[in-house]
């Protein structure tokens, strides 16, 4: 049995029952439950979410992607850096990730003004936090692995030189 087989099957579909991961893996129900209560305990699974197409509702949520340069010093570190951000609710997700910025932040908020100001007075004033660049999310094709929109193809015509 693999843990691994478990997790990309709940990866896919965390609304899948026992039973059916049971029927998916030729595991026994007992040890699928007892599968997941272990990787929840070891903080493996750390939640279970909805993926939801905001650009289906009325009352839309604003979200921007924020690119953050930081400089360290002796006493601070990215991780102390990251434990600062991840506390705020506006904060969706925060990654130290490689290349031209140290962090990527995903934002979400009801308004534009709502995003600005919550990355203008506090985000930008840490003072580890050199620049921010704010991107907002005109419409989301692809989240978490599932695809978005209506489903239907594309109509608009080929062209070929």
């Amino acid at each position: 049995m693999s843990e691994r087989e478990v997790l990309e099957l709940l990866r896919e579909n965390a609304r899948y029952s026992t039973a059916d991961i049971a029927r998916m893996t030729d595991l026994k129900e007992r040890e699928v439950e007892a599968t997941i209560e272990e990787l929840e305990a070891a903080g493996l699974v750390r939640g279970y979410q909805a993926v939801v197409d905001w650009d289906k509702l009325e009352d839309e949520r604003v979200r921007a992607e924020v690119e953050l340069n930081v400089t360290l010093d002796r006493e601070t570190g990215y991780d102390d850096i990251a434990e600062r951000l991840a506390r705020f609710p506006e904060v969706k997700a925060l990654r130290l990730i490689s290349g031209d910025y140290d962090f990527d932040m995903e934002v979400e908020g009801d308004s534009i003004r709502e995003v600005s100001q919550f990355i203008s007075e506090k985000v930008a004033p840490v003072p580890e936090i050199t620049q921010t660049v704010t991107h907002y999310v005109m419409t989301s094709y692809k989240e978490n692995g599932i695809e978005l929109g209506d489903g239907e193809s594309d109509d608009r015509l080929s062209f070929s030189p």
